[in-house]
């Protein structure tokens, strides 16, 4: 039952990966693309968390609390590893900053060319490289 869980929970976020690229490269909106963008990230992030953690039966968190050999080889077995947690709070802080960056972006885009479509801000690109602004 727990291995079945875990497949699904796995495929589920694979797909929602999938989704998540398909909005990035197909949606000709920018808000939408950062949307998509932001769920890619989130999904990322879980999906790494999924890969540090054990499906062993006790989970203990990352701490020794006893210094002998048979409680170390107690947590060895059965800890979980903190190394992803700690890479998936850095991604979050370093996500949370780009997004926005880019919805900053979006704004300015929108302010500018008065569209958020990219084939119609597209548009105007040739005419400001031919001006040389």
């Amino acid at each position: 039952m727990i291995s079945l869980l875990w497949s699904v929970t796995i495929v589920s976020l694979i797909v929602t990966l999938i989704i998540s690229v398909y909005g990035i490269a197909a949606k000709p909106n920018l808000v939408k693309k950062l949307i998509a963008l932001t769920i890619f990230g989130d999904t990322a992030n879980v999906l790494v968390v999924l890969l540090g953690y054990r499906v062993i039966y006790p989970v203990k968190p990352p701490i020794l609390p006893v210094w002998k050999e048979s409680a170390l080889q107690s947590f060895l077995n059965t800890a979980v590893d903190p190394l992803p947690q700690a890479l998936v709070l850095t991604a979050v802080v370093i996500g949370m900053a780009v997004n926005i960056l880019i919805a900053f972006a979006i704004i300015q885009i929108y302010r500018i060319y008065g569209t958020l479509d990219v084939r119609e801000a597209g548009r105007f690109l040739p005419n400001l490289l031919r001006r040389g602004e």
